[in-house]
């Protein structure tokens, strides 16, 4: 008769009947009781509260509270349910009568909080951080808090509204056992949005290192390439971001020198020089990763360029006539149909490709950018890569345009190309004329310097010669 019961009282539970569980009551009084001995799996309260069932829920902790505290087959209670599945109303019913089980872990480690914040419950979350603040900084395996289960299970409302609620620098800088903060993780994750809320709207510190000694940007440049890639190096960049090794060069570089033009009261020159250098520097270590993904993007699409020309490849192999050519099915239809065009075209394919691998080349052999000379080299290549580029984009259109429109194009292509060729032109005798001039100049500090009579050696003043 008791086992009856028990079934009949979980069967109420699922489908949230409180007449039939205050039936069930009548009939046996110890019905409860009796299930708060004897369940092996879970509680009918944890039914009712993974399904929302409120007041079934409010019916059970009215007789016996104590189900609040009973924990499932996996160490949750009935909170964590109602927790995960967004129940509002469940949830403060049971924490009305037991705040304090926002605090309690199920066997992965994870309380109340931490569920709703994987599954995107924000009234929840709101509703239990309000009760207990103290759970939000509980964490769980392997030292992560519960910010960056937001960012590992891609809940950015949650992630929000846990930072404004609780508005702390210390939790937002908090890392994991792996040294990991939640601005790794989330560039890690390439979770842009998230990224741009940690630089704009928190304390967060932007060149924190990891256990394995790696910034925000280090992380960003040995994860795999993506689209988003750019955009979040360029927020990086803008809130002050550097690699790890930038930073090391930088405590190396930059003090000793302006610490040794203190000491030897060098001329204001080469002062303002060195400032100059270094923050010359800095821009381009900015720009570097931006640089990188730009210039892969142009490598991919020059490679992809060369095995897929304008016009195709042919399909099928053909014997030929008197009046048509043979052909080999996988050879370029430019080839065969226009030589001179598929030469053009091949040439600045190839001059592009080449280009940009060369930009790689640069960038990845930490060559010191803040020399005029490496940067003009640099400058040059660039230009080179997206000249070719444009030559290739005039050759594949003018070979895919009809004959009858073909006149029409060439003038606009050409009037396009000749200005593009001018601005690029002009800015390559730009960066000439500067580094002929810096040459001189460092000529000139060089002949200077070794004219200028040493300074007198400083004597004490109770020295009798």
């Amino acid at each position: 008769m008791a086992e009856i019961l028990e079934s009949k009282l979980y069967e109420a539970a699922a489908e949230g009947n409180v007449t039939i569980f205050l039936e069930l009551i009548r009939q046996d009084h110890l019905l409860l009781d009796r299930v708060l001995v004897n369940y092996a799996i879970e509680t009918p309260l944890h039914v009712a509260a993974m399904l929302g069932h409120t007041d079934f829920v409010k019916e059970i902790i009215q007789r016996k509270p104590e189900f609040t505290r009973e924990l499932d087959s996996r160490g949750s209670s009935p909170l964590h349910l109602a927790s995960a599945k967004g129940y509002v109303d469940t949830a403060k019913a049971l924490l009305f009568v037991n705040p304090d089980m926002c605090l309690a872990v199920d066997i992965e480690e994870r309380n109340p909080l931490h569920l709703a914040a994987m599954k995107g419950q924000v009234h929840v979350l709101n509703e239990l951080v309000r009760v207990r603040p103290q759970a939000a900084r509980v964490t769980v395996s392997w030292g992560e808090t519960i910010l960056h289960l937001c960012v590992k299970y891609g809940q950015f409302e949650s992630f929000k509204a846990l930072v404004d609620v609780m508005n702390n620098q210390e939790f937002v800088n908090a890392k994991d056992d792996y040294g990991m903060t939640v601005l790794h993780l989330a560039v890690a994750y390439k979770q842009i949005e998230t990224v741009k809320f940690l630089l704009t709207s928190t304390s967060v510190e932007v060149n924190g290192l990891n256990a394995n000694g790696l910034t925000a940007m280090d992380v960003l440049a040995q994860s795999r390439r993506g689209l988003k890639d750019f955009d979040i190096a360029e927020s990086l960049r803008d809130a002050g971001a550097l690699r790890a090794a930038e930073i090391l060069h930088l405590k190396t570089e930059t003090t000793p020198l302006i610490a040794q033009n203190v000491a030897t009261n060098q001329p204001d020159t080469e002062y303002q020089w060195v400032q100059k250098t270094y923050k010359k520097e800095d821009w381009l270590t900015r720009k570097r990763d931006s640089l990188m993904v730009v210039a892969s993007l142009m490598a991919t699409m020059s490679f992809q360029a060369g095995l897929t020309p304008p016009g195709g490849l042919w399909q099928d192999d053909f014997t030929g006539t008197a009046t048509e050519r043979s052909h080999e099915a996988g050879h370029s239809i430019i080839a065969d149909k226009n030589q001179s065009y598929y030469t053009q075209y091949l040439a600045a394919n190839t001059r592009s490709f080449m280009a940009s691998m060369s930009i790689i080349l640069l960038l990845v052999t930490g060559l010191p950018f803040q020399r005029r000379f490496f940067m003009w080299i640099l400058t040059v290549t660039v230009w080179i890569a997206i000249t070719s580029m444009a030559i290739t984009y005039r050759i594949s259109l003018l070979f895919i345009t009809p004959k009858s429109q073909e006149l029409d194009v060439t003038q606009v292509l050409d009037y396009a190309l000749r200005a593009w060729l001018a601005v690029m032109s002009f800015l390559l005798l730009a960066h000439t004329i500067r580094l002929t001039l810096n040459v001189f100049k460092k000529v000139e500090y060089v002949l200077g310097k070794k004219e200028r009579p040493p300074p007198p050696l400083p004597y004490p003043n109770n020295i009798d010669f």
